[in-house]
């Protein structure tokens, strides 16, 4: 390392914490730092993109499925987080809770908490009054966050990002309760919606997603639906694409094809017939769930139950018979008039972990448990039904799924290692007891070896030996979390990528974890839902998989039912191949995975005979098969998507600037370090470093430090770190005399031209920080004075060099005050250059902002001029119908309304110009409170001033 001085060290100290211009690209410097993961320029231009103005109330990101929106996200709240607004609010479906807090867990290092019903009221019984005010980013479901509205509405969030946006684009639609309450919940709220498809049937769909981030960009839904509903040409397009441009950014997977690299997704159907026995079990169950009275099953949760056990049943006559059994007992204790009762839900979630997902989404009736006498018998007779039906499972030793799932992985694994990629598979199943069957079966086939489970607990001796030895491995590094639930997964993903072959998952291995790495999925048990479907493979088929991912489904020959099922997932949602599987036009049509499993159990429960069935599945294909007109798909290329070209271009410069400003800051970082921790540290590289000794205060282990962590036994440093932040702030503390530094040019390897004028020549230096702050934005300037000691001012880019070169400090030298007076008027001429480049700035946001509001302003008068044009329609109408009158009584009586009709006009007129002005007058507030976030106040503070000599 080049000499540095503490005037370098203090200097780089404010350079990488400073609070950049909301328009400055170096402003996600210590986000893009923090991230371990290989950023794209897409994403790093979708999260600028959500910063691009401090009076912005949000951003829709839509890019296409699989180009990363969630590390879009990642990268705007780590922001946030740097900048200490840390009140963040994550909502998404409840299945997508988990791979949220990984994501943003080891990706970008953020602390996070999941709140639903059990975490919450483990809060509460501790003592806290509210859960959601927290040190932690907060995770929640969509159902949570409205059952919980009043509570969250009384915290002031820094951020909101809504996961699955397109979930929210009804909100328009006053029958879309949850849409409606959490758009009234955040409505002041700074938001990111997340989703693929912003719109798919209708205009209106991206009117309710814009409105429920920014209300005053479009006036209100009828003024909305007269101006672009029916689209008026290239015309009404353009200025519609302009007063969506600054809310919703749009990036196609065709225009990053040069950042990344896809694969295929390679189908493999593995037919099978059940045995006699498997047969009978499936319809005699079946048969016995198509009742409308079922005593073991309780109201308030029959129709998901329902649900479960089919599945359950399709799963493994192992799955099956254990549920039996809980339904029997439960039963048992109902006759004997117990108070003990059997939680049924709770008991069937711990086969089934997928409960967790779904239950929150299923609104049931009260149940009523009160008996008479023909129910005692009718439950004593569905007792023996069930215990026969439980008989003839546990008489069953094998299932022919199971037989073929041999046979699937034989061809698979010969598929996988024809395409070079390595032999490792997860199977999923939906039932921890189908797991148990699957080991055993799997136990003495050929890949025994590096077979282990996935699931919920994880408590089988494998995982507990594959645990304690990741525990022993990592002992002292921060890859250790202290939750027992997260190591033990971490643990288990890391076994699997080094020595594994055969991941056996539940559910639970579909949620948060990244195996790009596998190449085979196998699906043993086929959830109905289609989004659940995406997610699994997702875990395997995503940016960074090497190879095409092949997808193994099986398919019962003898059930009508199944075939259908599966030929919708595969022909119409297009999960199983392809460059990306589901397209995202098709998977976001279905607003809800669970609404689409709904009406899938519907039609096992409600038909029976072939054609039936045909005719349910017909419908609901027809259903599907809807597809947007070629107008409106049209329609929305023009509105969300810009030329090949254009993004190609702009990505191209976003990579260099994106990857030149992490690496200067890495780079600053590691000099810093370095420079503090002399003597007490060696460095390994210029990513790396041994700590051997502490002499400073703080609980910070000794041992190998890297940045970026490549080595799963390093301390991850970065800006962040508790080291890094304590030597950041000794730095920027040191209090500095003004000495003379020596900077030697002649040793500095590389030419720095603008500096060559200098050697041999002295003069004085002053470093000042800038303070420019508003209601919604902190900036912080760095300002660079220097003279040559005969009084020749120095440029900014000459003087913010000199520290790129090493130095020395003269000893017992400081330097006198010469030139003060034009140092003094250097400094203020800079500090008027700035004001005034934030100024024109500023006048840019104000002026952008006056247009919407002048928009939104014209949008709702033209909704109050539709009535009058509609009165002068009903007038000019009456008149023609009173001259074509025959009678006078007629005419008379036509006259009579037409006067009616003009008087009411005349006092909508009076209305109208009342509503117009306000209309003005609440612009006019508006434009006041704009003109308030954007006052800004100036302070500075000078860092240091030095003499300079450069030899």
């Amino acid at each position: 390392m080049v000499s540095w001085t503490n005037y370098h060290s203090k200097l780089t100290a404010f350079e990488l914490t400073r609070k950049f211009p909301i328009d400055d690209d170096q402003r996600l410097s210590r986000a893009l730092v923090d991230a371990q993961v290989e950023l794209n320029p897409h994403q790093v231009d979708a999260a600028l993109f959500a910063f691009q103005s401090p009076l912005t109330k949000g951003a829709i990101l839509a890019d296409e499925v699989g180009l990363g929106k969630t590390i879009e996200a990642g990268l705007v709240i780590s922001q946030k987080w740097a900048e200490r607004k840390r009140k963040i609010l994550i909502i998404v479906p409840s299945n997508l809770r988990k791979q949220w807090y990984q994501e943003l867990s080891e990706k970008f290092f953020l602390p996070c908490f999941i709140l639903e019903t059990k975490s919450y009221k483990t809060q509460i019984k501790e003592g806290q009054n509210s859960p959601f005010l927290s040190e932690n980013v907060i995770i929640c479901s969509y159902q949570f966050a409205r059952n919980k509205t009043e509570e969250v509405q009384l915290i002031p969030w820094d951020l909101v990002v809504f996961d699955e946006a397109h979930r929210l684009r009804n909100v328009y639609k006053p029958t879309n309760k949850i849409a409606n309450a959490l758009k009234e919940t955040f409505r002041n709220v700074p938001k990111i919606l997340l989703t693929a498809t912003p719109l798919q049937n209708s205009l209106l769909e991206l009117y309710g997603l814009i409105s429920f981030v920014d209300e005053q960009v479009f006036g209100d839904l009828e003024s909305f639906r007269e101006q672009f509903n029916n689209m008026p040409g290239d015309f009404g397009i353009t200025m519609l694409r302009g007063r969506i441009s600054n809310v919703i950014k749009r990036t196609l997977r065709r225009q990053v094809l040069p950042y990344i690299r896809y694969t295929n997704r390679l189908p493999i159907l593995q037919s099978f017939v059940p045995e006699k026995n498997e047969a009978l079990l499936y319809d005699l169950v079946s048969e016995y769930l198509q009742r409308s009275n079922l005593y073991a099953l309780p109201n308030s949760q029959k129709a998901l139950m329902i649900l479960v056990i089919r599945k359950l049943l399709a799963s493994s006559s192992f799955a099956i018979s254990g549920t039996l059994d809980t339904m029997i007992q439960r039963l048992e204790l109902k006759l004997q008039q117990s108070k003990v009762r059997i939680d049924i839900l709770g008991e069937v979630g711990s086969d089934y972990e997928a409960l967790d997902e779904i239950q929150e989404e299923w609104d049931e009736t009260e149940d009523s448990e009160s008996l008479n006498v023909q129910d005692i018998e009718e439950i004593k007779q569905e007792i023996i039904e069930l215990q026969k039906f439980r008989n003839l499972a546990l008489s069953i030793d094998e299932n022919a799924k199971g037989k073929a799932l041999l046979t699937a992985l034989e061809k698979a694994f010969h598929q996988i290692e024809t395409i070079g990629a390595e032999k490792k598979a997860i199977i999923f199943t939906e039932s921890r007891r189908t797991q148990d069957y699957l080991t055993r079966i799997l136990s003495d086939s050929p890949w025994k070896h590096g077979l282990f489970l996935f699931n919920g607990s994880n408590n089988d001796e494998r995982s507990k030996e594959i645990y304690k030895k990741w525990l022993i491995r990592y002992k002292d590094t921060d890859k250790v979390t202290g939750s027992k639930t997260a190591d033990m997964r971490s643990a288990l993903v890391d076994y699997f990528r080094e020595e594994g072959q055969v991941m056996i998952a539940t559910e639970a291995g579909a949620e948060g974890i990244n195996l790009q790495f596998c190449s085979l999925i196998v699906n043993y048990d086929l959830p109905w839902n289609p989004q659940r479907i995406e997610q699994r493979i997702g875990r395997c088929h995503r940016y960074g998989q090497k190879h095409d991912v092949v997808v193994v489904n099986f398919l019962n020959e003898t059930n009508e039912a199944d075939q259908r099922v599966y030929q919708l997932l595969s022909e119409k949602f297009m999960l199983f191949e392809g460059v990306f599987g589901a397209s995202d036009e098709i998977l976001g049509s279905v607003e809800s995975g669970v609404d689409f499993e709904k009406r899938i159990v519907s039609i096992y429960q409600n038909y029976r005979k072939s054609e039936e069935i045909q005719a349910a599945f017909d419908s609901l294909q027809a259903e599907m098969s809807k597809e947007i007109d070629a107008q409106l798909q049209n329609t929305r290329t023009k509105l969300l998507e810009n030329f090949d070209d254009e993004v190609r271009e702009k990505l191209i410069v976003r990579h260099s600037a994106s990857k030149e400003s992490r690496t200067q800051f890495e780079n600053k970082l590691m000099k810093l370090t370095q420079y503090e921790l002399s003597g007490i540290a060696e460095f390994l590289s210029d990513s790396s470093f041994l700590l051997k000794q502490k002499n400073f205060e703080g609980d910070y282990p000794t041992g190998l430090y890297e940045l970026p962590r490549r080595s799963g036994e390093a301390h991850l440093y970065r800006l962040g770190h508790p080291l890094a932040d304590l030597l950041l702030e000794r730095s920027k503390m040191r209090n500095l005399p003004n000495e003379i530094v020596e900077f030697n040019l002649s040793e500095h390897e590389g030419k720095i031209t603008i500096l060559e004028n200098l050697k041999g020549k002295s003069g004085v230096l002053r470093v000042d920080l800038v303070y420019a702050n508003t209601p919604v934005q902190e900036e912080e300037y760095l300002l660079f004075a220097g003279l040559t000691d005969d009084g020749e001012p120095l440029e900014e880019d000459i003087t913010s060099r000199f520290f790129s070169i090493g130095g020395r400090v003269l000893p017992d030298v400081l330097i006198h005050s010469y030139h003060t007076e034009q140092m003094a008027k250097m400094v203020l001429g800079k500090e008027t250059m700035i004001q005034s480049r934030i100024s024109e700035r500023n006048a840019k946001y104000f002026e952008e902002e006056a247009e919407k509001l002048e928009s939104w302003a014209e949008d709702l008068k033209l909704g109050l001029e539709r009535e009058i044009k509609e009165f002068d329609r009903k007038i000019r109408d009456t008149r023609r119908l009173s001259v074509a009158a025959q009678t006078l009584a007629e005419k008379l009586s036509f006259q009579k309304e037409i006067k009616s009709l003009e008087q009411i006009r005349t006092n909508k007129r009076k209305a109208l110009f009342d509503a117009q002005d306000d209309i003005d007058r609440r612009r006019g507030e508006f434009i006041v409170e704009i003109e308030k976030k954007l006052t800004v106040n100036y302070s500075k503070k000078t860092i240091f001033e030095i003499g300079w000599r450069i030899i």
